[in-house]
Parts: structure tokens; C-alpha cells; sequence
């Protein structure tokens, strides 16, 4: 997941058309010029947004019954299986991807396991059965096993054992996450607390000795893109809670807020992650991992605001059994948690000076305090994000004058 200490020549661009249909697997070029997601790819995100949509689904019927506690657990355990099948499968194509057809069958497994892995989704919920769960997630990971080791193949010497050192720690952490199928229920949120670690680990022990040649470029548009995918889903969730309460309930006007507020929430999520390129701060092995691990934050507190608005709609029109507090902060705590995440990762490293700097870790806080203004939390909360915006857009512009008018000084001196 990290650079290659020693990149192979640029080429042409991605992806590049296979020579013949197996080829070697071997190791692409981290200074490739016009580097892109390959149409596979985003087939890829798209699969894994249905898995992230049942996730999403599961969070709103048990915040909406009362059991949030119980809901955000089981929604961290699947989302952490979807991401860290996406993001593996990411930074190793980035590195490896020749587009054979060896290729392309091996990551059409891996969507076919996502599949198997939403399916799995609501009994993991209701029943708290974790097999179709792990399955799933077991035909995404020996996909990948199966990818190393084709590297590993195509590999020699400090390449070869990182590789090889990948596809053993997969295997071994899938023997691990039998835990959630055969121990019994309360062990498992530790389980799944071991497993985790032990996942994160598996790229640092594996790339001690060599690193693999992801591309800066190509690995921001696409964590850029699922951003994407994920904002959508969220706005496609919360249009269709909306219909559904209009269509049933006829509440055209108490739901207005919600979505408006809802609506000018995820337009400001949107505008604070693509202000700024983020591929030009990937250039080391520390960066690149914290910021690729702490997209889970991002990706899942991005799909569990839709899950809020869903939960606002229902306790609007009576169907969900909670307080309107709980229903705000259903909406209002996931939409703070992005905030920061945000900042935390891409905007602090492109702000100047103080007021800029704290922008975003006041609006989370104001976000916050949204909580308790009732039905209009959430039109607070977009109104207050979208202020946020303009002032991050205003502090821009007068630092950018600022330049120029000292540039020009300098010049006429």
C-alpha cells in the first residue's frame, strides 16, 4: 500500500491492453502519465456500494426501533469487511493491474463475494449470523490471496516476499474471522476488535522490506470516486425515504426541512473532500497509510448520514420510536464525524494561517450543537455546513489577493 522505493519506467497511461491473455503480473510504474480508473474498477465500486446500501438499510431499522448502540456495532463490523475488501483490492491494483483476462476474472470473484456478503448483511443485523457474512468476505479475500501470488510470481527477491508475506497474512486472518461464526455471541465484538487490528497490520509487516508502486494520482481519483458513489447512495436513500412518507403520509411540509437540510448537507460534504487535490500529499509510506486507513471514518460516517435522513423521515412521520433528539443526532453526529475526518486528512494540510485551520473543527462542533434545535436540527445542520463553505471559499480569495497584491509590490520594487 505504500511506494516503491525503486519505481519501474513510465508508460503510455491506464490501463494498459494486455500483449496476450496471461501474462506476467508485474509491477507498474509509479510515475505512469495520465493515470485513471479502468472501467473494471468502477464496475467494482458499484458492486460494493449495493453491499454498503444494506448496511445502510440495517443502521436506519435499528436506530429507527431504539437499539442504536446495538446498530452502529453491527454497521462498523460490515462496513470494516466492505472497505477493507475495497481498499486492498484498490492499492494492489494500482500497483499490479496489466487488465488480463486472468485479472479481470480473478476481481469479478471478488464482486461476486461482495454479493454474497450483502446478502449476508440483515441476518448478521437481526440474528446476529455472521456465516453468509464471512462467506463472502472469505471469496473476496483468497480472490486476493490468489492476486499475490500471481505478484509473488512474476516477482523476484524483496518483491517476491512481500507479496508472498501478503497472501500468508490473508490467509491467516481469514482462519481468524471463523470467530464470528463458531464462538459465541458475546465474544464476537472482540473477535471482530482483534481481527481488525490484525488486518490493518498485515500491510505494514508485509511491506517492511519493499513497498508496493501504487500511483498518487490514480489512488486519489478513486478513493475520490467511491466518495462519490457513497454521497450518491446517500442521496438515493434519503429521495426514497422522503417519497415513501409523502406518498404514504402526505407530510410534504414537515419533511421540507429534512430535505433541504439533507440535501445541502451532502452538497457541502462534496465541495470540503474535492477543494483541494490530496494526490500531491501522498508521497510517503507514513502519509499514505494514514490516510488511506482513516478513509474507513470518511466512507462510513458519509453512508451513515443518508441513514440519519432516513431516520429523521421515519420519526417525523411516526413510524421510527425514538425522540426527536435521538432522530437529530441520527443525522447531526455522523455529519460532524465527516467533518473532521475531513479535515483531519485532506484540508488541514492545504490551510494557512489560524481562522482557515479551524473552519471545519468549529462547523463539526456547531454541527453538533444542531442536536438539539428539534424539527429544524437538520436544516441547521446543512445551513451551517453550507456556511462553512462560503466562509472556506471567502478565506481563500482574500489570502489568494493577499498574494498577488504582495507579489506586485515586490515586482515594482
Amino acid at each position: 500500500m505504500t511506494s516503491s522505493s525503486t519505481p519501474a519506467p513510465a508508460s503510455s497511461g491506464a490501463p494498459r491492453p494486455p500483449s496476450h491473455p496471461l501474462r506476467r503480473l508485474t509491477a507498474r510504474g509509479r510515475d505512469e502519465a495520465h493515470r485513471v480508473a479502468s472501467p473494471l474498477e468502477l464496475f467494482f465500486d458499484l458492486c460494493f456500494v449495493v453491499a454498503i446500501a444494506q448496511a445502510g438499510v440495517q443502521l436506519v431499522h435499528a436506530v429507527a426501533a431504539g437499539h442504536a448502540g446495538e446498530g452502529i456495532l453491527n454497521y462498523a463490523m460490515a462496513f470494516f469487511a466492505i472497505w477493507w475488501a475495497w481498499m486492498n483490492f484498490s492499492w494492489f491494483a494500482s500497483a499490479y493491474d496489466n487488465d488480463d483476462a486472468l485479472y479481470r476474472v480473478v476481481t469479478l470473484v471478488q464482486i461476486a463475494g461482495v454479493l454474497v456478503l450483502a446478502a449476508g448483511i440483515s441476518r448478521a443485523f437481526t440474528h446476529h449470523d455472521f456465516l453468509l457474512v464471512w462467506l463472502g468476505y472469505v471469496i473476496m479475500r483468497l480472490a486476493m490471496v490468489g492476486q499475490w501470488l500471481r505478484a509473488a510470481r512474476s516477482a523476484g527477491g524483496a518483491e517476491r516476499s512481500m507479496a508472498q508475506r501478503y497472501a500468508c497474512g490473508v490467509l491467516l486472518c481469514q482462519v481468524g474471522w471463523l470467530g464470528l461464526v463458531l464462538l459465541p455471541e458475546p465474544a464476537r465484538p472482540w473477535v471482530f476488535l482483534v481481527m481488525a487490528v490484525a488486518e490493518l497490520c498485515v500491510p505494514v509487516l508485509a511491506e517492511r522490506n519493499h513497498e508496493t508502486a501504487w500511483h498518487p494520482h490514480h489512488i486519489a481519483e478513486r478513493y475520490g470516486l467511491f466518495t462519490i458513489i457513497v454521497l450518491g447512495e446517500t442521496v438515493a436513500a434519503a429521495t426514497v425515504a422522503v417519497k415513501s412518507a409523502v406518498d404514504e403520509h402526505d407530510v410534504l411540509a414537515e419533511l421540507l426541512p429534512i430535505a433541504a437540510g439533507g440535501l445541502l448537507i451532502v452538497f457541502s460534504a462534496w465541495w470540503i473532500y474535492f477543494v483541494v487535490p490530496i494526490h500531491g500529499h501522498l508521497r510517503s509510506s507514513k502519509r499514505a497509510f494514514i490516510w488511506g486507513y482513516g478513509h474507513y471514518l470518511v466512507f462510513s460516517s458519509a453512508a451513515a448520514i443518508g441513514a440519519g435522513l432516513e431516520v429523521a423521515v421515519e420519526q417525523t412521520v411516526g413510524t421510527a420510536h425514538i425522540s426527536t433528539l435521538s432522530a437529530s443526532a441520527a443525522v447531526t453526529l455522523p455529519t460532524a464525524l465527516y467533518l473532521l475526518t475531513v479535515w483531519a486528512l485532506h484540508s488541514r494540510h492545504f490551510k494557512v494561517g489560524l481562522a482557515q485551520q479551524l473552519v471545519l473543527p468549529v462547523t463539526a462542533l456547531l454541527v453538533i450543537c444542531c442536536t438539539f434545535l428539534g424539527e429544524w436540527a437538520v436544516l441547521a445542520a446543512g445551513l451551517v455546513s453550507s456556511a462553512a463553505v462560503a466562509i472556506g471559499v471567502f478565506l481563500t480569495a482574500r489570502m489568494t489577493r493577499r498574494e498577488h497584491a504582495a507579489s506586485a509590490s515586490a515586482s515594482a520594487g
